[in-house]
Protein backbone atom coordinates (compact mmCIF):
# COMPACT_ATOMS: atom_id res chain seq x y z
CA UNK A 1 0.00 0.00 0.00
CA UNK A 2 1.55 3.35 -1.04
CA UNK A 3 1.45 6.63 1.14
CA UNK A 4 -1.69 8.14 0.88
CA UNK A 5 -0.66 11.72 0.65
CA UNK A 6 2.35 11.06 -2.07
CA UNK A 7 1.18 13.25 -4.77
CA UNK A 8 1.36 15.92 -2.20
CA UNK A 9 4.90 15.71 -2.17
CA UNK A 10 5.12 16.83 -5.65
CA UNK A 11 5.14 20.82 -6.58
CA UNK A 12 4.30 20.24 -10.26
CA UNK A 13 1.19 18.20 -9.53
CA UNK A 14 -0.24 20.64 -8.23
CA UNK A 15 0.29 23.17 -11.20
CA UNK A 16 -2.78 25.27 -13.00
CA UNK A 17 -2.45 25.44 -16.66
CA UNK A 18 -5.70 27.66 -17.80
CA UNK A 19 -7.32 26.59 -14.28
CA UNK A 20 -6.51 22.82 -15.42
CA UNK A 21 -4.08 20.95 -13.59
CA UNK A 22 -2.00 18.85 -15.81
CA UNK A 23 -2.06 15.27 -16.54
CA UNK A 24 2.01 14.49 -16.69
CA UNK A 25 1.52 10.92 -18.70
CA UNK A 26 5.53 12.10 -20.13
CA UNK A 27 7.14 10.43 -17.15
CA UNK A 28 9.52 8.15 -19.56
CA UNK A 29 11.13 11.18 -20.46
CA UNK A 30 11.74 12.42 -17.43
CA UNK A 31 9.50 12.30 -14.27
CA UNK A 32 8.44 15.05 -11.89
CA UNK A 33 10.17 15.72 -7.99
CA UNK A 34 8.84 15.69 -5.10
CA UNK A 35 10.15 19.18 -2.73
CA UNK A 36 12.52 17.16 -0.90
CA UNK A 37 14.40 16.79 -4.19
CA UNK A 38 13.84 20.45 -4.89
CA UNK A 39 15.00 21.11 -1.51
CA UNK A 40 18.44 18.76 -1.50
CA UNK A 41 19.27 20.70 -4.75
CA UNK A 42 18.86 24.15 -3.31
CA UNK A 43 20.42 23.17 0.23
CA UNK A 44 23.43 21.94 -1.59
CA UNK A 45 24.02 25.69 -3.61
CA UNK A 46 23.14 27.33 -0.65
CA UNK A 47 25.02 25.98 1.64
CA UNK A 48 27.75 23.58 0.82
CA UNK A 49 29.02 24.44 -3.02
CA UNK A 50 32.41 23.81 -3.15
CA UNK A 51 34.47 21.22 -5.08
CA UNK A 52 35.44 17.73 -3.46
CA UNK A 53 38.79 16.89 -1.85
CA UNK A 54 39.30 20.38 0.22
CA UNK A 55 39.81 20.28 4.21
CA UNK A 56 37.58 23.62 4.18
CA UNK A 57 33.97 22.81 6.00
CA UNK A 58 32.19 22.98 2.56
CA UNK A 59 34.32 20.94 0.45
CA UNK A 60 34.33 18.44 3.62
CA UNK A 61 30.43 18.69 3.66
CA UNK A 62 30.27 17.59 -0.35
CA UNK A 63 32.28 14.96 -0.27
CA UNK A 64 30.35 13.86 2.48
CA UNK A 65 26.84 14.43 0.38
CA UNK A 66 28.76 12.41 -2.59
CA UNK A 67 29.42 9.79 -0.70
CA UNK A 68 25.84 9.77 0.70
CA UNK A 69 24.71 9.23 -2.75
CA UNK A 70 27.28 6.39 -3.87
CA UNK A 71 25.53 4.94 -0.80
CA UNK A 72 21.80 5.81 -1.69
CA UNK A 73 22.09 4.26 -5.29
CA UNK A 74 24.04 0.98 -4.03
CA UNK A 75 21.01 0.04 -1.49
CA UNK A 76 18.68 1.15 -4.87
CA UNK A 77 20.40 -1.53 -7.00
CA UNK A 78 21.80 -3.70 -4.27
CA UNK A 79 25.19 -3.59 -4.99
CA UNK A 80 27.89 -5.31 -3.46
CA UNK A 81 29.66 -1.70 -2.90
CA UNK A 82 29.06 1.93 -3.12
CA UNK A 83 32.41 2.42 -4.94
CA UNK A 84 31.24 0.47 -7.65
CA UNK A 85 28.51 3.20 -8.25
CA UNK A 86 29.55 5.26 -11.25
CA UNK A 87 28.24 8.79 -11.72
CA UNK A 88 27.87 10.69 -15.32
CA UNK A 89 25.70 13.28 -17.39
CA UNK A 90 23.34 10.91 -18.46
CA UNK A 91 22.76 7.11 -19.27
CA UNK A 92 23.79 7.80 -22.75
CA UNK A 93 27.16 9.79 -21.89
CA UNK A 94 28.27 6.92 -19.41
CA UNK A 95 27.33 4.11 -21.97
CA UNK A 96 29.73 6.00 -24.64
CA UNK A 97 32.70 6.77 -22.03
CA UNK A 98 32.12 2.45 -21.44
CA UNK A 99 32.02 1.70 -25.07
CA UNK A 100 35.15 2.85 -26.04
CA UNK A 101 36.84 1.31 -23.13
CA UNK A 102 35.30 -1.83 -24.46
CA UNK A 103 36.28 -1.30 -27.92
CA UNK A 104 40.08 -1.57 -26.73
CA UNK A 105 39.48 -5.23 -25.59
CA UNK A 106 37.34 -6.43 -28.41
CA UNK A 107 38.99 -7.86 -30.96
CA UNK A 108 38.45 -9.29 -34.70
CA UNK A 109 36.34 -11.99 -34.89
CA UNK A 110 34.49 -11.35 -31.61
CA UNK A 111 30.73 -10.73 -31.53
CA UNK A 112 28.59 -8.32 -30.12
CA UNK A 113 24.34 -8.79 -29.53
CA UNK A 114 22.46 -5.61 -28.71
CA UNK A 115 18.78 -6.18 -29.46
CA UNK A 116 15.64 -5.01 -32.07
CA UNK A 117 13.69 -3.36 -28.71
CA UNK A 118 16.30 -1.67 -27.10
CA UNK A 119 16.67 2.45 -26.75
CA UNK A 120 19.38 3.43 -29.35
CA UNK A 121 21.53 4.31 -26.33
CA UNK A 122 22.43 0.77 -25.72
CA UNK A 123 22.25 -0.46 -29.32
CA UNK A 124 25.05 2.70 -30.98
CA UNK A 125 27.39 2.81 -28.56
CA UNK A 126 27.66 -1.06 -28.68
CA UNK A 127 27.71 -1.04 -32.90
CA UNK A 128 30.23 1.73 -32.83
CA UNK A 129 32.31 -0.17 -30.06
CA UNK A 130 32.12 -3.21 -32.36
CA UNK A 131 32.76 -1.51 -35.19
CA UNK A 132 35.82 0.72 -34.24
CA UNK A 133 37.69 -3.17 -32.99
CA UNK A 134 36.46 -4.75 -35.96
CA UNK A 135 33.65 -7.00 -34.01
CA UNK A 136 30.59 -8.18 -35.56
CA UNK A 137 27.08 -7.58 -34.05
CA UNK A 138 24.19 -9.93 -33.91
CA UNK A 139 20.72 -9.08 -32.94
CA UNK A 140 18.21 -10.07 -31.36
CA UNK A 141 14.96 -10.37 -32.99
CA UNK A 142 11.53 -9.38 -31.82
CA UNK A 143 8.29 -10.86 -32.14
CA UNK A 144 6.10 -8.25 -33.77
CA UNK A 145 2.65 -9.38 -32.38
CA UNK A 146 3.46 -8.52 -28.68
CA UNK A 147 6.78 -6.42 -28.94
CA UNK A 148 8.34 -9.14 -26.73
CA UNK A 149 12.36 -10.14 -27.43
CA UNK A 150 12.48 -13.52 -29.27
CA UNK A 151 14.49 -15.89 -27.19
CA UNK A 152 15.21 -18.25 -30.01
CA UNK A 153 17.02 -15.97 -32.18
CA UNK A 154 19.25 -14.78 -28.81
CA UNK A 155 20.07 -18.51 -28.27
CA UNK A 156 20.88 -19.73 -31.86
CA UNK A 157 23.21 -16.88 -32.46
CA UNK A 158 25.52 -17.00 -29.20
CA UNK A 159 28.48 -18.82 -29.13
CA UNK A 160 31.97 -18.79 -27.80
CA UNK A 161 32.66 -15.95 -30.02
CA UNK A 162 30.11 -13.55 -28.17
CA UNK A 163 31.82 -11.66 -25.83
CA UNK A 164 29.35 -8.26 -25.22
CA UNK A 165 25.36 -8.55 -24.88
CA UNK A 166 23.70 -5.40 -24.62
CA UNK A 167 20.03 -5.94 -23.43
CA UNK A 168 16.90 -3.54 -21.47
CA UNK A 169 15.68 -4.47 -18.69
CA UNK A 170 12.38 -2.93 -19.79
CA UNK A 171 11.04 -1.36 -22.91
CA UNK A 172 11.10 2.30 -23.39
CA UNK A 173 9.10 1.90 -26.46
CA UNK A 174 6.10 -0.56 -25.77
CA UNK A 175 7.43 -1.31 -22.02
CA UNK A 176 8.10 -5.03 -22.49
CA UNK A 177 9.81 -6.18 -19.34
CA UNK A 178 12.56 -8.11 -20.71
CA UNK A 179 13.86 -12.12 -18.85
CA UNK A 180 17.58 -9.96 -18.54
CA UNK A 181 18.28 -12.84 -15.64
CA UNK A 182 17.93 -15.74 -18.09
CA UNK A 183 19.67 -13.57 -21.11
CA UNK A 184 22.03 -12.87 -18.43
CA UNK A 185 22.62 -16.59 -17.73
CA UNK A 186 23.22 -18.01 -20.61
CA UNK A 187 25.77 -15.42 -21.88
CA UNK A 188 27.64 -16.29 -19.13
CA UNK A 189 27.76 -19.85 -19.49
CA UNK A 190 28.77 -18.99 -23.32
CA UNK A 191 31.69 -16.19 -21.54
CA UNK A 192 29.89 -12.95 -22.49
CA UNK A 193 29.78 -9.95 -20.10
CA UNK A 194 26.32 -8.55 -20.37
CA UNK A 195 25.11 -4.98 -19.90
CA UNK A 196 21.72 -3.84 -19.06
CA UNK A 197 20.09 -0.61 -19.36
CA UNK A 198 17.58 -0.18 -16.65
CA UNK A 199 16.37 3.58 -17.22
CA UNK A 200 13.38 2.77 -18.30
CA UNK A 201 12.15 -0.16 -15.81
CA UNK A 202 14.32 2.17 -12.38
CA UNK A 203 10.61 3.62 -11.77
CA UNK A 204 8.48 0.67 -11.74
CA UNK A 205 10.14 -1.62 -9.38
CA UNK A 206 12.83 -3.00 -7.48
CA UNK A 207 16.36 -3.54 -8.96
CA UNK A 208 18.84 -6.08 -7.96
CA UNK A 209 22.22 -6.46 -9.68
CA UNK A 210 23.15 -9.43 -7.77
CA UNK A 211 19.97 -11.64 -8.62
CA UNK A 212 20.55 -10.52 -12.12
CA UNK A 213 23.85 -11.18 -12.42
CA UNK A 214 24.95 -8.95 -14.82
CA UNK A 215 28.22 -7.44 -15.38
CA UNK A 216 27.44 -3.80 -15.60
CA UNK A 217 23.84 -1.96 -15.61
CA UNK A 218 22.84 1.51 -15.89
CA UNK A 219 20.02 4.27 -15.18
CA UNK A 220 19.34 7.74 -14.88
CA UNK A 221 17.96 9.44 -11.81
CA UNK A 222 16.01 11.85 -13.60
CA UNK A 223 13.19 8.76 -14.22
CA UNK A 224 12.96 7.82 -10.67
CA UNK A 225 11.87 11.17 -9.41
CA UNK A 226 15.07 12.81 -9.15
CA UNK A 227 17.76 15.01 -10.94
CA UNK A 228 19.46 15.09 -14.41
CA UNK A 229 22.20 12.48 -13.58
CA UNK A 230 23.46 8.99 -14.95
CA UNK A 231 24.32 6.15 -12.85
CA UNK A 232 26.48 3.11 -13.71
CA UNK A 233 26.71 0.13 -11.60
CA UNK A 234 29.72 -2.32 -12.55
CA UNK A 235 31.11 -5.23 -11.04
CA UNK A 236 34.70 -4.20 -9.16
CA UNK A 237 36.89 -6.67 -10.99
CA UNK A 238 35.58 -5.72 -14.74
CA UNK A 239 35.57 -1.40 -13.95
CA UNK A 240 39.58 -2.45 -12.20
CA UNK A 241 40.35 -4.17 -15.67
CA UNK A 242 39.15 -2.42 -18.10
CA UNK A 243 41.65 0.15 -19.42
CA UNK A 244 39.54 3.74 -18.64
CA UNK A 245 40.09 7.01 -20.84
CA UNK A 246 41.18 9.77 -18.08
CA UNK A 247 43.16 12.90 -17.31
CA UNK A 248 46.25 11.64 -15.64
CA UNK A 249 45.85 13.16 -11.88
CA UNK A 250 42.49 11.04 -11.45
CA UNK A 251 42.94 8.27 -9.64
CA UNK A 252 42.47 4.48 -10.64
CA UNK A 253 41.23 3.39 -7.94
CA UNK A 254 37.25 2.90 -8.15
CA UNK A 255 34.68 4.90 -8.21
CA UNK A 256 37.30 7.94 -9.14
CA UNK A 257 38.85 6.09 -12.07
CA UNK A 258 35.52 6.15 -14.13
CA UNK A 259 34.52 9.81 -13.06
CA UNK A 260 35.60 12.05 -15.57
CA UNK A 261 36.33 15.73 -14.20
CA UNK A 262 33.93 17.51 -11.19
CA UNK A 263 30.46 15.78 -10.67
CA UNK A 264 26.98 17.43 -10.74
CA UNK A 265 27.06 17.56 -6.33
CA UNK A 266 23.68 19.15 -5.98
CA UNK A 267 22.56 16.39 -8.37
CA UNK A 268 24.13 13.99 -6.94
CA UNK A 269 22.60 15.36 -3.19
CA UNK A 270 19.23 15.22 -5.43
CA UNK A 271 19.38 11.38 -5.83
CA UNK A 272 19.84 10.68 -2.45
CA UNK A 273 16.71 12.92 -1.63
CA UNK A 274 14.80 11.22 -4.24
CA UNK A 275 15.73 7.68 -2.83
CA UNK A 276 15.06 8.73 0.41
CA UNK A 277 11.80 9.55 -0.74
CA UNK A 278 11.50 5.90 -2.32
CA UNK A 279 12.26 4.39 0.68
CA UNK A 280 9.76 6.22 2.64
CA UNK A 281 6.86 4.79 0.38
CA UNK A 282 7.71 1.19 2.34
CA UNK A 283 5.41 0.01 4.69
CA UNK A 284 8.33 -0.92 6.77
CA UNK A 285 9.12 1.24 9.77
CA UNK A 286 12.81 3.03 9.68
CA UNK A 287 15.10 4.80 12.53
CA UNK A 288 16.73 2.51 14.97
CA UNK A 289 15.61 -0.30 17.63
CA UNK A 290 13.81 -3.61 17.02
CA UNK A 291 11.45 -4.32 13.81
CA UNK A 292 13.46 -1.77 12.13
CA UNK A 293 14.34 -2.65 8.35
CA UNK A 294 17.50 -1.46 6.56
CA UNK A 295 17.47 1.22 3.45
CA UNK A 296 17.65 -1.54 0.99
CA UNK A 297 14.92 -3.38 2.27
CA UNK A 298 12.77 -0.48 2.75
CA UNK A 299 13.71 0.01 -1.29
CA UNK A 300 12.54 -2.80 -2.09
CA UNK A 301 9.12 -3.50 -0.34
CA UNK A 302 8.36 0.51 -1.58
CA UNK A 303 9.29 -0.52 -5.50
CA UNK A 304 7.22 -3.90 -5.24
CA UNK A 305 4.26 -1.67 -3.70
CA UNK A 306 4.47 0.68 -6.65
CA UNK A 307 4.92 -2.34 -9.01
CA UNK A 308 1.73 -3.73 -7.58
CA UNK A 309 -0.15 -0.67 -7.46
CA UNK A 310 0.94 0.30 -11.26
CA UNK A 311 -0.30 -2.85 -12.39
CA UNK A 312 -3.80 -1.61 -11.50
CA UNK A 313 -3.48 1.60 -13.44
CA UNK A 314 -2.10 -0.64 -16.47
CA UNK A 315 -5.34 -2.78 -16.41
CA UNK A 316 -7.41 0.12 -15.98
CA UNK A 317 -5.76 1.62 -19.39
CA UNK A 318 -4.88 -1.16 -21.32
CA UNK A 319 -8.84 -2.07 -21.01
CA UNK A 320 -10.15 1.16 -21.57
CA UNK A 321 -8.01 1.67 -24.82
CA UNK A 322 -8.57 -1.57 -26.23
CA UNK A 323 -11.86 -1.38 -26.12
CA UNK A 324 -11.81 1.68 -28.16
CA UNK A 325 -10.91 0.34 -31.88
CA UNK A 326 -9.74 3.56 -33.31
CA UNK A 327 -6.84 2.71 -31.29
CA UNK A 328 -4.04 0.29 -31.64
CA UNK A 329 -2.01 -0.59 -28.73
CA UNK A 330 2.16 -1.78 -29.50
CA UNK A 331 3.26 -4.47 -27.23
CA UNK A 332 1.44 -6.74 -24.36
CA UNK A 333 -2.42 -6.22 -24.74
CA UNK A 334 -3.79 -8.69 -22.70
CA UNK A 335 -4.06 -8.00 -18.94
CA UNK A 336 -3.22 -11.33 -17.82
CA UNK A 337 0.09 -10.53 -18.86
CA UNK A 338 0.82 -7.57 -16.76
CA UNK A 339 4.08 -8.49 -14.92
CA UNK A 340 5.44 -8.31 -18.59
CA UNK A 341 5.00 -5.01 -18.93
CA UNK A 342 5.54 -1.73 -17.47
CA UNK A 343 2.98 1.29 -17.63
CA UNK A 344 4.08 2.71 -20.91
CA UNK A 345 1.41 2.45 -23.65
CA UNK A 346 1.93 3.45 -26.82
CA UNK A 347 -0.36 3.48 -29.70
CA UNK A 348 -1.45 4.65 -33.20
CA UNK A 349 -4.83 5.31 -34.46
CA UNK A 350 -6.63 5.29 -37.38
CA UNK A 351 -7.66 8.76 -39.22
CA UNK A 352 -4.48 10.92 -36.75
CA UNK A 353 -0.88 10.65 -36.18
CA UNK A 354 0.85 10.23 -33.25
CA UNK A 355 2.04 14.03 -33.63
CA UNK A 356 -1.06 15.53 -34.09
CA UNK A 357 -2.79 12.81 -31.28
CA UNK A 358 0.50 14.47 -28.95
CA UNK A 359 -0.90 18.31 -29.81
CA UNK A 360 -4.73 17.38 -29.61
CA UNK A 361 -4.28 16.17 -26.10
CA UNK A 362 -1.41 19.18 -25.33
CA UNK A 363 -4.48 21.38 -25.99
CA UNK A 364 -6.52 19.43 -23.24
CA UNK A 365 -3.54 19.75 -20.51
CA UNK A 366 -2.63 16.27 -21.00
CA UNK A 367 1.30 15.51 -21.71
CA UNK A 368 2.42 12.84 -23.23
CA UNK A 369 5.42 12.55 -26.22
CA UNK A 370 4.68 11.38 -30.30
CA UNK A 371 8.08 9.95 -32.31
CA UNK A 372 10.32 7.18 -31.95
CA UNK A 373 11.16 8.01 -28.43
CA UNK A 374 14.93 6.78 -29.13
CA UNK A 375 13.54 3.40 -29.87
CA UNK A 376 13.76 3.73 -33.77
CA UNK A 377 14.43 -0.47 -34.05
CA UNK A 378 11.01 -1.33 -32.73
CA UNK A 379 9.52 1.61 -34.14
CA UNK A 380 11.44 0.63 -37.75
CA UNK A 381 10.59 -3.19 -37.13
CA UNK A 382 6.80 -2.86 -36.76
CA UNK A 383 6.74 -0.22 -40.07
CA UNK A 384 5.71 2.93 -37.89
CA UNK A 385 9.09 5.25 -39.17
CA UNK A 386 8.93 8.06 -39.11
CA UNK A 387 6.00 9.22 -37.27
CA UNK A 388 6.70 6.76 -34.65
CA UNK A 389 3.61 5.89 -31.94
CA UNK A 390 2.08 8.08 -29.37
CA UNK A 391 3.46 6.97 -25.95
CA UNK A 392 1.46 7.20 -22.76
CA UNK A 393 3.67 6.63 -19.76
CA UNK A 394 2.49 5.84 -16.24
CA UNK A 395 4.00 6.09 -12.87
CA UNK A 396 2.56 5.71 -9.67
CA UNK A 397 1.66 9.07 -9.26
CA UNK A 398 -0.89 8.96 -11.40
CA UNK A 399 -4.38 8.05 -10.97
CA UNK A 400 -7.58 6.06 -12.76
CA UNK A 401 -9.22 9.66 -12.33
CA UNK A 402 -6.56 10.87 -14.17
CA UNK A 403 -6.62 7.83 -17.17
CA UNK A 404 -10.29 8.40 -17.25
CA UNK A 405 -9.96 11.88 -17.99
CA UNK A 406 -7.38 10.83 -20.56
CA UNK A 407 -10.14 8.13 -22.37
CA UNK A 408 -12.79 10.67 -22.21
CA UNK A 409 -10.28 13.33 -24.22
CA UNK A 410 -9.66 10.30 -27.10
CA UNK A 411 -12.82 10.08 -27.43
CA UNK A 412 -13.69 13.36 -28.40
CA UNK A 413 -10.65 13.78 -30.31
CA UNK A 414 -11.66 14.48 -34.01
CA UNK A 415 -11.64 11.80 -36.43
Amino acid sequence: MLTPNLRSQFPALHLLRDGVTPVFLDGPAGTQVPQRVIDAIVHYLTHCNANHGGAFATSVESDRIIDDAHAAVADFLNAPSPDEIIFGNNMTSLTFHLSRSVAKVLKPGDEVMVTRLDHDANVSPWVLAARDAGATVRWISIRRDDCTLDLDSFRKQLSDKTKWVAVGLASNGVGTINDVATITREAKRAGAMVFVDAVHYAPHGPIDVQTIGCDLLACSAYKFFGPHVGILWGRRELLESLPCYKVRPSPMSLPGKWMTGTQNHEGLAGVAAAIAYLADLSPLPSGEGPGVSGRRERLRTAMTAIRDYEQRLSRHLLTGLVARTRFHVLGIRDVDRLNERVPTVSVTAENASPQQMAKYLASKHIYSWAGNSYALEVSEQLGLEPSGFLRLGLVHYNTVEEIDRLLAHLDAMPK
